[in-house]
């Protein structure tokens, strides 16, 4: 995996992947890199509910994660903490979401488990709405 970030202006910069997908960073429209590595964690752990779910995702209308972190006070700035709310809607069975949303912490979602062997607190809820 390679990428070249590339400074712009200020303190804006853009990401580019080897593949030519370009990523705005760290400007009046774009979010800062921990605001990346934030939302990184939850669409990592939201794809890995969609592959779970696999053939029950015509049941699902509707699927995202609010996600907070808190980060120390002094530098370096890491998350001391990330909590995740997870809303799923549709005619899903409950204790299959949980089941997979536990995986994706435990072992399946690469940026959340960097997180958290940072030492950062994670923790997650889910509110299933048929």
């Amino acid at each position: 995996m390679k990428s070249v970030v590339r400074w712009t202006e200020g303190y804006s910069m853009e990401a580019e992947t080897e593949s030519g997908k370009l990523t705005s960073i760290y400007s009046d429209v774009a979010p800062s890199p921990m605001e990346m590595v934030l939302q990184a964690h939850a669409a990592c752990s939201l794809i890995d509910l969609r592959v779970g779910l696999k053939d029950r995702m015509e049941n699902v209308r509707a699927m995202w994660v609010d996600v907070e972190g808190v980060r120390a006070d002094e530098s370096p700035r890491v998350f001391t903490s990330v909590k995740m709310h997870y809303v799923v809607e549709g005619d899903v069975p409950e204790k299959l979401v949980r089941r997979i949303i536990s995986l994706s912490h435990e072992k399946d979602c690469s940026v959340g488990i960097m997180i958290s062997r940072s030492g950062a607190s994670v923790d997650w809820t889910l509110d299933l709405r048929s």
